[in-house]
């Protein structure tokens, strides 16, 4: 059975000896990007942010620069610091110095997906304050009181289930693959 490539799980991607693909070329790669990123568009993500964040994903060390990210999507450095400026409050990306220079860096998070789930714990608390003063204001027994003690009920069940669900993501990420993660391709 053929070594599935660790960047896709897709065993067809891997060479006959184990190793990982070829690089992709830059049409491929490019055509990757615009899907990837109208996928997250349709989950509701700003296209801009979304392209850049799959060029992100994509990126060998997934570590680009402004300058790199604008030549790649043919995009303004405006347009890319709107993308990074969503992109970080969500926690997908993180801001950086390069070093040994005053440019910025950005680097997807270190398990982004579970960083920006957890990260929407905090939101998920304020709304269901909110929700707890419209169930008062309202008085419980009305009919808007009850969506609303309905909605507040399905934040708090998303809530426990989150941290249940987020940690058994952990012990499944470590077994599958190992205690850092999925690593770029050594090319060492």
């Amino acid at each position: 059975m053929p070594q599935a490539d660790r960047a896709t799980g897709d065993p067809n991607e891997a060479t006959r000896d184990g190793g990982p693909a070829a690089a992709p070329d830059e049409e491929r790669l490019s055509l990757f990007v615009e899907r990837f990123a109208a996928d997250m568009v349709e989950a509701g993500m700003p296209r801009m942010a979304a392209r850049v964040f799959g060029a992100l994903l994509s990126s060998p060390e997934g570590v680009l620069t402004s300058a790199q990210l604008s030549g790649q999507l043919r995009i303004s450095p405006a347009a890319v610091s709107g993308a990074i400026g969503y992109l970080v409050g969500i926690t997908l990306v993180r801001r950086e110095r390069e070093p040994g220079s005053r440019r910025d860096r950005y680097r997807l998070h270190p398990d982004q997906w579970y960083e920006a789930l957890t990260s929407r714990d905090a939101r998920l608390v304020r709304w269901s304050d909110t929700l707890r003063d419209g169930i008062a204001m309202l008085g419980p027994g009305t009919p808007p009181a009850r969506r609303m003690a309905e909605t507040l009920e399905f934040f708090d069940f998303m809530r426990r289930e989150m941290e249940s669900l987020l940690s058994r993501w952990r012990a499944h990420r470590e077994e599958v693959f190992g205690p850092a993660g999925p690593r770029p391709t050594d090319s060492a």
